[in-house]
């Protein structure tokens, strides 16, 4: 099962949602500002994309005004659950792979 954390108003969210479909992969899609991921869901995919939780924060979000300076990895995670905006989009989770879009062409890896 495929997965597309996703937000509608993104460019780069719709051009790789249009980039999966062209390629006959019809993800699960979940509006991240409206459902946002559990603390554990996050972690997880964190590690499958090999970062850390400050490598998926969106710096040029007012939220990223209030991200704990000396966090842990378990609160800066909380922080983004808390302010989903901070999570860069989209994130494309197949299996026990996931890939940013950014570009969006970089998801057709783990299809």
């Amino acid at each position: 099962m495929s997965v597309l954390w996703h937000n509608p108003r993104c460019s780069k969210s719709r051009e790789t949602l249009a980039l999966l479909q062209q390629h006959g992969v019809e993800p699960t899609i979940v509006e991240y500002l409206k459902t946002p991921p559990s603390a554990a869901e996050l972690d997880r995919v964190l590690k499958l994309l090999g970062r850390e939780p400050r490598e998926l924060m969106r710096k040029g979000e007012d939220d990223f005004a209030g991200v704990p300076a000396n966090g842990s990895r378990a609160e800066l995670i909380a922080y983004m659950v808390e302010h989903p905006k901070l999570l860069e989009r989209p994130v494309f989770i197949n299996g026990k792979k996931a890939a940013v879009g950014r570009p969006p062409e970089d998801v057709l890896a783990i299809v």
